[in-house]
């Protein structure tokens, strides 16, 4: 399945997207070498910006013809994340404007590794032009 936006940071963490429908999301998350920290296992921003993308297609699967900003968002880590990793994302609530979510990160055992909570705003999409063209594509293959 292929993200409906094209989004470069996730293009060059390699995520991939496996559910995207009714208020829940999934992406699966192979890292490579250079995703690690110096233990050798995911740096904690790599984890981070999982969660992010998880909660955010999670808010946005109700709402396809949006975007969806990040306004806050809290993340516990658990243990060492080794890939490969999912993770799980899950609309809460939403407002006519925000959308309340959780997200998740699991190992291959199925070891919880993370969890987040994050508060995301509504917008419109940016106008198209040729500056935001790459912003708005959306992909049908």
């Amino acid at each position: 399945m292929q993200f409906s936006v094209h989004i470069p940071f996730v293009e060059l963490l390699g995520f991939e997207l496996q559910r995207f429908e009714g208020g829940e999301a999934t992406i699966r998350f192979d890292p490579r070498p250079e995703h690690h920290n110096s233990f050798s296992v995911v740096h904690g921003g790599a984890s981070m910006a999982l969660l992010d993308v998880v909660m955010a297609h999670a808010a946005r699967s109700v709402e396809l013809s949006m975007g969806c900003v990040t306004i806050e968002m809290k993340t516990s880590f658990m243990r060492a994340a080794k890939g490969p990793l999912v993770a799980h994302g899950k609309l809460l609530e939403r407002s006519a404007t925000m959308a309340f979510t959780e997200g998740r990160i699991v190992d291959a055992e199925g070891k919880l590794c993370a969890h987040a909570t994050g508060t995301f705003k509504f917008v419109p999409r940016l106008p198209v032009g040729k500056s935001t063209q790459a912003l708005n594509t959306v992909r049908t293959d």
